[in-house]
């Protein structure tokens, strides 16, 4: 058995310090197992003001030798998926807008990174038949990797956090909704 690297061990530790803000629960889940020969994730869930709901997972990946495509040993790769209200997902804008969600967090949270890349996809889905549930909804989904310049996952971590909320339409904390009651 191969000892686990101090460098993963110190990017483990550095995303398990993360600690969002209360609507946003983090959990550790099972990592992918193939990618890399070390792995560790967490998943997210989390729920707005208008009952939106959005799931993700941030996966962080350590290859000592590194891979193609990576520029170092660490690699972060995030998924969101959010459910989108009819009007806000025929926004032509909507991709360049939730990939800014990503960017926007990793900048203000002072996070360190290099070959960022990733999509943003928008899907509508009609129910038909038996099928139970709304007869239509509209997702969209933010797929991202990264490699982080060093150890230090804490800025990486908030910022996944950030992103969470803001897909939700969460405002900023401290920052209360009209019609939206303190400690509701």
């Amino acid at each position: 058995m191969t000892p686990v690297p101090e460098l993963f061990r110190e990017a483990v530790a550095a995303l398990q310090s993360v600690r969002p803000r209360r609507e946003v629960l983090l959990e550790p889940m099972r990592a992918p197992q193939r990618l890399a020969p070390w792995s560790y994730a967490v998943s997210c869930e989390v729920s707005g003001p208008a009952d939106v709901l959005a799931s993700g997972r941030l996966v962080l990946l350590h290859d000592p030798e590194g891979q193609d495509g990576w520029d170092g040993v660490l690699r972060l790769v995030m998924y969101v998926r959010a459910e989108l209200d009819r009007e806000l997902a025929t926004d032509p804008f909507l991709p360049a807008v939730g990939w800014s969600w990503l960017t926007d967090a990793l900048e203000v949270s002072g996070a360190s990174w290099k070959a960022l890349g990733g999509t943003v996809t928008e899907t509508s889905s009609a129910r038909f038949g038996d099928i139970s549930g709304p007869a239509r909804t509209d997702d969209l989904e933010l797929r991202a990797s990264w490699t982080p310049t060093d150890a230090g996952l804490l800025p990486h971590g908030q910022a996944f956090c950030q992103v969470m909320a803001s897909v939700v339409g969460l405002p900023p904390v401290g920052v209360t909704l009209f019609g939206q009651r303190q400690g509701s």
